[in-house]
């Protein structure tokens, strides 16, 4: 889809207004910038709300895919438009945190609209006292419960492969989608 002429829209900056005194008077000039003014319009329109179209809460739903790229997000084109805007614009927080829990757990909620859940095998394999026991398991694991209202609705593989790039990369890990009485985008 392309933008183009958008009909009865006046442009904001009449071409003929802005020509020399000489031209103001003449109508084969007036009539040639007018024709100009009609596909120079959208362009001034568009950049006139230029903020708005960087906004992923005001953008056209049409340029939601686009402005998804600039901050390095794939959309899901079944996904309801509100959850789309939503991860475009989590997408900056999202990038910060990867590789954090806290970062895991935001991005799958997002990307399933369901709960989700860490176990991680933790700690770190030393200890400020001797003799005492390392927290945390001895080989590294990442289990991942995803809880969601219809199980069958979440695409595995889409889930499987975010997992699998989100998570720290040396964590090994398991996911699980269960049912959840409640669940739903929010």
């Amino acid at each position: 889809m392309t933008r183009g002429t958008v009909p009865d829209l006046a442009s904001a900056h009449p071409l003929g207004e802005l020509l020399p005194g000489v031209y103001l008077e003449d109508s084969l000039t007036q009539r040639f910038t007018e024709g100009l003014d009609v596909v120079l319009a959208p362009v001034f329109m568009t950049l006139d709300c230029l903020d708005a179209y960087l906004d992923p809460w005001l953008t056209p739903p049409d340029f939601l895919p686009w402005l998804a790229s600039w901050v390095g997000i794939e959309l899901d084109e079944t996904w309801p438009e509100s959850r789309q805007r939503a991860m475009v614009a989590a997408a900056p927080r999202l990038h910060r945190e990867r590789g954090t829990h806290r970062g895991l757990v935001a991005y799958l909620e997002l990307l399933t609209g369901g709960e989700v859940e860490l176990i991680e095998s933790g700690g770190a394999r030393w200890s400020a006292e001797p003799g005492a026991t390392p927290p945390g398991a001895a080989t590294p694991q990442l289990q991942v419960i995803v809880r969601v209202s219809d199980p069958n609705s979440v695409d595995r593989v889409r889930l499987d492969h975010a997992v699998r790039d989100a998570r720290p990369a040396h964590l090994p890990y398991q996911v699980e989608v269960l049912p959840l009485a409640s669940a739903g985008w929010r």
